[in-house]
């Protein structure tokens, strides 16, 4: 008997080590990516997030690359996408690294031209095989299939847009800003912020023209809307848009590849002569929705309600100049907003229950941050 119970002493004794040892070797990173004057800069920047009281420690850098305006992380979490070149008279460029998450350290692969100028959105399907990035000066979606080694393909796929709306100099020419998957992974929405669409592409990887233009499933937003991005709710039940030229979100239910508008929500505190609403997204529980309002520098906080439709909670000042991308940490307590003009990363503490925000003391000063991406190892 007492063997047995020193057993059973023993393998508990065994299990709280093993659970204590992959509690303290656990990590989340935050990969910021930055502007850099349209020369080789320190363009990325890994910093290691302590989820407990919020705190950023730099970590590795990237300093020989050109504007790396947005960022996406794979799935796995063993590679980060990067558009590069952004910003410039000629086309841009996707590039693609491996994470070493026990550095930080982010090694080059390679990197494929874009069909346009100005890359401005990654988009990674959800077995990281295929990567999107859109266009905004030329309007172009471009298609990338991954090596085994995480290595960028050629593109593929190609697809020009066209179109224009009533807001003018904005909406001249068509603009690809931002694309999603859906949930089921069957279509491709491209957010068209120049012609007020949302087009939907079948998604099919078994044929050779992987994307196919659905017009039935296309969403005609609001005259003078501009939408930018988009985010699925994790029930897949639902979606959002946030609309860059007349500072609002939309609400849609999603079934069978169609978008079903549920309502226009007024995103800013206060009415602006100019809108500029950049970033959107969803907490990871379903129960509230963020949004990034530029020039008024604030984030509106909405309560997600059965239906999908939002409710206002409020809005919260985002310490800073021009609030371009903000992300939720992975274990929903946090969120980090990047201020594009002032330069700095703030922290805030999320209240899981009410979805409002208090900032913390913890800040980061960089130059120009303008993509935030997180994941937990």
């Amino acid at each position: 008997m007492r063997n047995s119970n020193f057993t059973i002493l023993f393998i508990i004794a065994t299990l709280f080590t093993q659970s204590n040892f992959a509690q303290d070797n656990s990590k989340t990173l935050l990969f910021a990516g930055s502007y850099t004057d349209n020369v080789p800069g320190e363009a990325i920047h890994v910093f290691e997030f302590n989820s407990e009281n919020g705190t950023l420690k730099e970590i590795n850098k990237v300093d020989d690359v050109v504007n790396a305006s947005y960022l996406a992380v794979a799935n796995g979490g063993k590679y980060l996408y990067s558009v590069t070149e952004s910003k410039l008279a000629t086309n841009g460029s996707v590039s693609a690294f491996a994470i070493d998450n026990e550095t930080g350290a982010l090694n080059f692969l390679n990197k494929q031209t874009t069909s346009g100028r100005n890359p401005a959105h990654i988009n990674i399907h959800d077995s990281d095989k295929y990567i999107v990035s859109a266009n905004y000066s030329d309007a172009v979606v471009n298609l990338y299939e991954s090596n085994s080694d995480g290595s960028l393909k050629p593109s593929d796929q190609f697809i020009e847009l066209k179109g224009s709306s009533i807001l003018l100099p904005n909406q001249e020419q068509a603009h690809a800003h931002s694309s999603n998957f859906s949930p089921d992974n069957k279509y491709l929405y491209v957010m068209d912020l120049g012609s007020d669409k949302i087009n939907a592409y079948k998604f099919n990887p078994k044929k050779t023209t992987k994307l196919k233009f659905k017009s039935s499933k296309t969403f005609k937003s609001i005259p003078g809307s501009g939408p930018r991005h988009f985010a699925f709710h994790p029930n897949g039940k639902y979606g959002y848009s946030v609309n860059e030229l007349n500072g609002t979100v939309s609400s849609f239910a999603y079934k069978s590849g169609k978008l079903m508008r549920i309502d226009n929500d007024f995103s800013y505190k206060n009415k602006q002569e100019g809108y500029g609403g950049a970033d959107i997204h969803v907490s990871k529980d379903g129960k509230f929705l963020y949004a990034s309002n530029r020039g008024e520098n604030t984030l509106s906080i909405f309560e997600i309600k059965n239906d999908g439709s939002l409710a206002l909670v409020g809005h919260e000042s985002t310490y800073g100049d021009h609030p371009r991308s903000f992300v939720i940490d992975p274990t929903n307590k946090f969120l980090l907003v990047a201020n594009q003009i002032s330069g700095n990363i703030v922290v805030f503490k999320r209240d899981i229950n009410s979805g409002k925000l208090t900032k913390l003391d913890s800040e980061i000063q960089l130059k120009a941050p303008a993509s935030l991406k997180m994941k937990a190892y």
